[in-house]
């Protein structure tokens, strides 16, 4: 609790967040995130986890490097939970996301994986996302 009493808590010492009474059956449930879904955007095959209802406000997470989708495991329920819809991708060249054309060129370039979260909106049929991220997806978002 916040000294107010009221609300989560980030602990300095471990850099953690704290949430009290977290609701019966959720963050810790996540141990992997699947069933894994997939979907053909830009130049590549995008695999994902998604959660919440699908006529939710969507909301695209983006992990960073070397990490993947497994770094937002205890916040997908919460926010689920509040009736969002979550979007958790696998960016390129982590887990199962593959190029569609072997030879196209490999960038890690900030403007490369935007065009990717561009074209992972318009795959979805998404014309408007919350984007959140860190490491290289906050840079992307």
């Amino acid at each position: 609790m916040n000294p107010d009493g009221r609300g989560a808590r980030i602990s300095p010492r471990r850099w953690k967040i704290e949430i009290p009474n977290p609701p019966a059956g959720s963050p810790t449930s996540l141990a992997r995130l699947e069933p894994l879904k997939s979907v053909r955007a830009g130049v590549l095959h995008v695999s994902y986890y998604t959660a919440g209802p699908a006529n939710g406000k969507a909301v695209l997470m983006l992990h960073g490097f070397p990490y993947d989708i497994h770094s937002y495991v205890d916040v997908i329920p919460l926010l689920a939970d509040a009736g969002l819809r979550v979007i958790v991708p696998y960016l390129r060249g982590h887990g199962p996301t593959r190029f569609l054309d072997p030879s196209t060129a490999r960038s890690g370039q900030q403007a490369a994986i935007g065009a990717d979260v561009i074209a992972l909106l318009d795959a979805l049929d998404i014309p408007r996302a919350i984007l959140a991220g860190y490491d290289w997806g906050g840079r992307t978002a």
